[in-house]
């Protein structure tokens, strides 16, 4: 029985809350999946991502990057109010991923010594971050992420093994930022793989973009069901 658990945490300008989904027939702890959202922030959407995580045998949590009650919808008048600090301030972000995973770690339905990441957005630069940190994560997702370098220096090798999922035509992160990145985590010793997808842009995942009118931003079904198959295969990969 699938279950929501909503999580309040803390950590730099928290509290924050987050919400959980496990299910409660469950006899032993599970792996675990931070999920990262874009630049709304924690929302139904991620919820619903967070039962397919749970659909799969894992233990799904949203992160709250912003903090209790700070969210943001397409139609604010700034929908990145909460997100560019945050740009403005990667170790900040760090810290904040930091506590996400940490409250991750803590559940009592969660085998520690094993959880991923995944990210959409903003959300997958995040978890490319988390991944730079050298947290106890065995991999991370991104999904349609930006991919631009955090500005500070990281542990080396990095850790984690990463799967990057990115549309090719995706004006955000243009094709010398995708080799860029892939420059960064090869002299990182990282053990990376980068799925593109033709045709498709940014948000490939979002289905709330199916009518989206502008150029390089979308829904794209094909990108979102092979990415998510993608996905499934990598995180049994790194749970196994």
């Amino acid at each position: 029985m699938i279950q929501r658990q909503t999580i309040i945490y803390d950590g730099t300008g928290g509290p924050f809350e987050g919400v959980a989904v496990v299910d409660a027939d469950w006899a032993d702890p599970r792996p675990g999946v931070l999920i990262v959202p874009n630049v709304l922030g924690e929302k139904e959407q991620d919820r619903v991502t967070a039962e397919r995580i749970a659909a799969l045998g894992y233990v799904g949590l949203v992160a709250d990057l912003y903090g209790q009650g700070k969210r943001t919808t397409r139609e604010s008048p700034n929908p990145a109010l909460y997100m560019d600090p945050l740009n403005a301030d990667r170790p900040l972000l760090r810290d904040r991923l930091l506590a996400s995973l940490a409250a991750l770690h803590t559940l009592p339905q969660v085998d520690a010594t094993r959880t991923a990441a995944i990210g959409y957005c903003f959300g997958g630069k995040a978890v490319i971050d988390l991944a730079r940190t050298g947290a106890d994560v065995l991999g991370v997702v991104a999904f349609h992420g930006i991919f631009d370098p955090p500005g500070y220096d990281y542990p080396t090798p990095i850790k984690a093994t990463l799967l990057i999922c990115h549309g090719w035509d995706d004006p955000l992160a243009p094709p010398e930022a995708v080799t860029g990145l892939a420059a960064e985590l090869t002299a990182a010793g990282a053990d990376w793989q980068l799925l593109g997808f033709g045709g498709a842009g940014h948000a490939f995942t979002d289905a709330s973009l199916k009518t989206s009118t502008r150029p390089g931003f979308g829904y794209d079904a094909n990108a979102d069901r092979r990415s998510w198959a993608a996905m499934t295969r990598f995180l049994a990969e790194v749970f196994a």
